[in-house]
């Protein structure tokens, strides 16, 4: 069993904790359980951290510093990942760190590279890569169901930025650049790593027509290193939607919402399939514990985690730019 803390127990931190554990038990056949942990407003969350018994710890050095804490799960604003991820590497703690991983690639390669020299496995919340659907869309695209890929189609969106008040940190431009990529539109450019491989350029136009916080309406254009094109937007101010389609020589894929894909041959008879909801906050911590334990490497290689962050931080020049701008290798 790994003893984990939580740093940061706003709305997801609660989340993650709740995945995988009920009245400070973990749930049958977690590997996991949440013991400690520091977040910026102890008020609020010390009921519910009773409940969950977690010690809430000072600050992050104390939790750093506890013999108790094996592993730290951060959920904290994006700003502070990367000297938190390195900090917990130099303590010797193993650490799962919600996305966007951070906001440049040079400050994702050295947190990297601090979790490398330490020893420790680092992991990267891009939850929806433990869906059922996706999986059965890389497993199609590796064997020809689809042929040569030509296009990629991507959508994640929601109305959070309506609960955002100037002085909130998702509502701070500094932190959520681009809108809804910090809180959702990463997620997709990471399943589109994940399924057609990495981005070679991207153009992008982000802007607030209507919310007086942060962008509401984020667009962006894309190529793949294979060749194909990408069209993808993140809009955080409608209602919930994810898609994202490929489409190829011989057939299309769509997955709408999280259980529902459709393919499209382009001769034979096409299919729906639907599949059961997955918890995969639970999915990715435990595939998380299991690396910890010396199971199966976590299904995120670090190589992609920094990818992620260089086609963010080369979308976040091109909407600035107003130009195309080359995806770092």
């Amino acid at each position: 069993m790994l003893n984990a803390a939580i740093v940061g127990m706003g709305r997801w931190g609660q989340v993650l904790v709740n995945s995988v554990q009920g009245q400070g038990q973990p749930k049958q056949g977690a590997p996991l359980r949440f013991v400690a942990g520091s977040t910026r407003s102890p008020d609020k969350a010390r009921d519910w951290a009773a409940q969950q018994g977690i010690r809430i710890l000072p600050d992050f050095a104390a939790v750093l510093a506890d013999p108790e804490v094996q592993a730290v799960v951060l959920a904290t604003p994006h700003a502070q990942h990367a000297e938190q991820v390195i900090a917990a590497a130099q303590a010797g703690k193993h650490v799962f760190v919600e996305k966007p991983f951070t906001l440049d690639r040079t400050s994702a390669a050295a947190a990297v590279a601090a979790c490398e020299k330490a020893g420790v496995v680092m992991a990267l919340g891009h939850n929806r890569r433990f869906l059922p659907s996706t999986a059965l869309m890389k497993a199609m695209l590796a064997d020809g169901s689809l042929g040569t890929l030509l296009h990629v189609e991507g959508q994640f969106s929601g109305p959070g930025a309506r609960a955002y008040q100037p002085g909130m940190w998702r509502a701070d431009r500094a932190e959520s650049p681009l809108g809804g990529m910090g809180g959702m539109g990463i997620h997709m450019i990471d399943m589109i790593i994940h399924l057609a491989g990495r981005f070679r350029q991207v153009t992008v136009h982000s802007h607030a027509q209507v919310s007086q916080t942060i962008d509401d309406t984020t667009a962006m254009l894309g190529l793949l290193e294979t060749g194909a094109t990408v069209n993808f937007a993140t809009l955080s101010l409608s209602p919930s939607f994810w898609r994202v389609a490929l489409f190829g020589t011989e057939g299309i894929l769509q997955m709408q919402g999280l259980e529902t894909l459709s393919y499209t041959p382009r001769e034979s008879e096409g299919w729906v399939k639907t599949f059961p909801k997955t918890d995969i906050e639970a999915a990715e911590l435990a595939a998380f514990a299991a690396a910890v334990a010396g199971g199966p490497a976590y299904p995120l290689p670090v190589a992609e985690a920094i990818h992620g962050v260089a086609v963010f931080e080369a979308m976040i020049g091109a909407a600035a730019s107003g130009s195309s701008y080359a995806v770092v290798a």
